[in-house]
């Protein structure tokens, strides 16, 4: 059913990794990709999976609630992605996206929205929501959804929800680099400096990573990939 599984670097692809079962799913690419959009790495990410001759690939990884209605661990499963600042809002692959809906019904359909930064306050998940009426967000899902359907690779996207919006997390958008990847120091000062919403991130981290491997196990399991 898919060629590739492409999920944000450190965390997030070491918890796919070890729900795959290398032998029995040899063929299937496991691949990651920066945190953000970074347009260098994007390109060659891109291309790569052309070159692998990829047709269907589904997005995985943890992303943030905007909606009260969805908690820390749920899995949500992307019917759209919509971009601030163009103002449209893309569709996933229908097709891909309802054969993995039947095979995991209890995944949550949801609208997202795809941020150029970390979106840490409560009150602008919140904002969002009144304002979007979308339920999630994260840094990559609309830029890569533009950029491979272009090049004619149908796309779903499967996500753990890490955050919520009653909650507080640390802002680490000085952490993350240009090139996506988390800088230790700036990433722990930050922590540090910000106890309660560090406890909170890290909670909902641990949690929504162990809930992303157990939906990769089940995923992997259950379709002839």
């Amino acid at each position: 059913m898919i060629d590739a599984i492409v999920v944000p670097q450190g965390a997030e692809y070491k918890a796919v990794c070890r729900a795959i079962d290398k032998e029995k799913h040899s063929s299937l690419a496991i691949i990651s990709i920066p945190m953000g959009i970074n347009q260098a790495k994007v390109a060659a990410k891109i291309a790569y999976l052309k070159s692998l001759n990829v047709k269907r690939l589904v997005m995985m990884g943890l992303c943030g609630g905007l909606s009260k209605q969805y908690s820390v661990g749920d899995v949500v499963l992307y019917q759209s992605c919509f971009d601030p600042h163009k103002q449209i809002s893309l569709e996933t692959d229908r097709e891909l996206t309802t054969t993995i809906h039947d095979y995991l019904p209890s995944a949550s359909l949801v609208t997202s929205y795809t941020s150029d930064r970390v979106v840490n306050l409560a009150s602008e998940k919140q904002q969002i929501y009144r304002t979007y009426q979308t339920d999630v967000v994260d840094m990559e899902g609309f830029s890569y959804l533009q950029l491979l359907q272009k090049q004619n690779i149908a796309v779903a996207i499967l996500r753990v929800i890490s955050d919520d919006p009653q909650h507080d997390i640390p802002d680490l958008t000085q952490a993350i680099s240009d090139q996506g990847e988390l800088k230790i120091l700036p990433l722990t000062v930050t922590m540090l400096k910000h106890p309660l919403a560090a406890i909170q991130l890290i909670k909902g981290s641990l949690k929504g990573l162990k809930k992303l491997e157990n939906t990769v196990q089940k995923l992997t399991s259950i379709t002839n990939i």
